[in-house]
């Protein structure tokens, strides 16, 4: 069995070092959704939830969670992000609003808990600008699709 990096001498977490880890051009994209009622996602469509542009708000909240991640996270280290995108897609079969999050930077360690935390963010953030109007919405699906980059090189998910 590989050595564990993540516990120091006396079986303790620890933040791996990587200081010695030459910098790499690294992204990740991840995605997830958020599954409601037909007269929620109108709403949504609409834009007339009483808290204002959901998708609107649900994007920056993204973004905001993708800079903050190594807040959240505690083995994550703080990374000099360059680009974050999230996009959503409305379907009616099944009602859901689908989230795709792109995360990149330049660095010593990859980024895709920061895709995977805007995406779960968003997810988060719908569901609380919609929760007035329907409480049992699902989120679901949040996973990792594909990273590129660092010593392990590039890697894409299996068909779900």
């Amino acid at each position: 069995m590989a050595e564990l990096t993540h516990f120091n001498e006396q079986g303790r977490a620890h933040m791996v070092d990587v200081t010695e880890k030459a910098p790499t051009h690294r992204t990740a994209v991840a995605v997830g959704e958020v599954r409601m009622a037909p007269e929620t996602l109108a709403q949504i469509r609409a834009g007339t939830m009483k808290k204002g542009d959901v998708l609107a708000v649900a994007q920056v909240a993204g973004i905001q969670a993708a800079k903050h991640t190594w807040e959240l996270i505690p083995m994550c280290h703080p990374l000099p992000l360059t680009g974050i995108d999230i996009t959503f897609s409305l379907s009616d079969a099944p009602c859901r609003v689908s989230i795709r999050s792109e995360v990149s930077c330049t660095g010593v360690t990859g980024v895709e808990m920061e895709a995977l935390t805007a995406v779960s963010a968003a997810a988060l953030t719908i569901y609380d600008m919609c929760k007035a109007v329907q409480k049992d919405m699902e989120i679901t699906q949040i996973r990792l699709l594909e990273k590129t980059g660092g010593k392990s090189g590039s890697w894409t998910a299996k068909e779900a």
